[in-house]
């Protein structure tokens, strides 16, 4: 007997099997029913036996070998995906639920070479064939598995995120009202400086991984775009990133008309989070330049530091999340998660501008950001 025929007469002693196994795996199964149990395992055998009995030439065999092939078996993936999910959902990991397809290989062919009499070649092209079936469900559960991850883990950041905001605007209250209230002097003052400041930076990291939730749960920035001037709002978070840094003293070039249509506080992000960049991974914390220029449809930015360069190699990915910079690398401290050019790329896009970078030994690194004077 051809083995999608004998997986199509056998398939409730299969399952029977596949729902065995499935039972000692806990503690997730200790409380799922049958019907839990049993979780598509019919459904994805069917479905190989189906796709065993397709025609299929030897170059579309090896692009499936390869993971790349046409995907001939909607129902099966369909499957896959869909067990992935619920295993998920009731607890097991991902160790655990690819033992499951293990088990269920393992399980068919004992079954159906003990029920062989005579050996023919056809019977082991239909064992590869069954191999390519279950793989695909495998890596269709996987796959399924793995996003319901990433989604569980996003939402419980954005829980986590928005918790804290709380607290924090309790610290930086208490902190504010502190130093306007009382008198303190010497080491009690220093104390509450480090306080508002720590605040500070931890509201900033908050927010940062606020946004980078916000991407990966498939929503895109939100922006109320205002009349106002980018100029002002560069001096004003220079300002701001130099309270932290006492040292620093970044240059700031206007050239022409720099008014526009943008979101105030997303361009403040922007802002600060450039030229917070520059400041803390520049040569000399001095040596900053910020140029806002006006162009007859935008308005250029540009922040210019000197520094350790960004390779050549890193530069496509400088915008990624959690990409830990060259200065990074080499030990300096950072108070960043990594996500200070992902909001500003995020940010850019929102008001359908573009930004670029470009860095080397000889001429430093400078970012530009190009954006349309209206933002609809």
């Amino acid at each position: 007997m051809r083995l999608s025929e004998f997986i199509r007469q056998h398939v409730d002693r299969i399952v029977d099997e596949w729902e065995q196994f499935a039972r000692t795996i806990t503690p997730a199964a200790m409380n799922m029913d049958r019907t839990a149990l049993r979780d598509h395992a019919k459904a994805i055998l069917l479905a190989a036996a189906r796709d065993m009995t397709t025609a299929q030439t030897a170059s579309e065999q090896l692009a499936k070998a390869k993971g790349e092939g046409p995907e001939k078996t909607p129902s099966l993936d369909e499957a896959g995906a869909s067990h992935g999910e619920l295993r998920h959902t009731v607890g097991f990991d991902l160790v655990q639920m690819t033992s499951e397809f293990r088990h269920l290989r393992a399980c068919v062919i004992r079954l159906w070479v003990s029920s062989l009499e005579v050996p023919d070649l056809a019977y082991f092209q239909d064992m590869i064939r069954f191999n390519e079936a279950i793989d695909e469900a495998l890596a269709e559960s996987t796959a399924a598995y793995a996003e319901q991850v990433n989604h569980s883990r996003d939402l419980f950041l954005a829980i986590l995120g928005h918790d804290l905001r709380a607290p924090l605007q309790a610290v930086s209250m208490s902190t504010e009202l502190l130093l306007r209230k009382a008198t303190l002097e010497g080491d009690a003052l220093t104390c509450a400086i480090n306080i508002k400041r720590g605040a500070r930076h931890m509201a900033v990291m908050v927010s940062d991984l606020l946004e980078l939730v916000r991407s990966r749960l498939g929503k895109s920035l939100p922006i109320e775009p205002k009349p106002m001037d980018l100029a002002d709002a560069a001096q004003a978070a220079i300002a701001e990133a130099c309270a932290g840094n006492p040292e620093c003293d970044p240059t700031m070039r206007v050239v022409g008309d720099t008014r526009g249509t943008w979101d105030a506080g997303r361009l403040d992000q922007l802002l600060q989070n450039l030229i917070g960049n520059a400041i803390q991974h520049g040569l000399n914390k001095r040596d900053v330049t910020v140029t806002v220029t006006g162009e007859p449809d935008s308005v250029r930015l540009t922040v210019h530091n000197f520094g350790v360069p960004i390779p050549d190699d890193a530069i496509p990915t400088v915008f990624d999340p959690m990409v830990r910079s060259a200065s990074e690398d080499l030990g300096q401290p950072t108070t960043s998660l990594g996500l200070g050019l992902f909001i500003v790329k995020e940010v850019v896009d929102a008001h359908g501008g573009t930004i670029d970078v470009s860095s080397n030994q000889t001429d430093g690194t400078l970012f530009t950001v190009v954006l349309p004077r209206n933002t609809q």
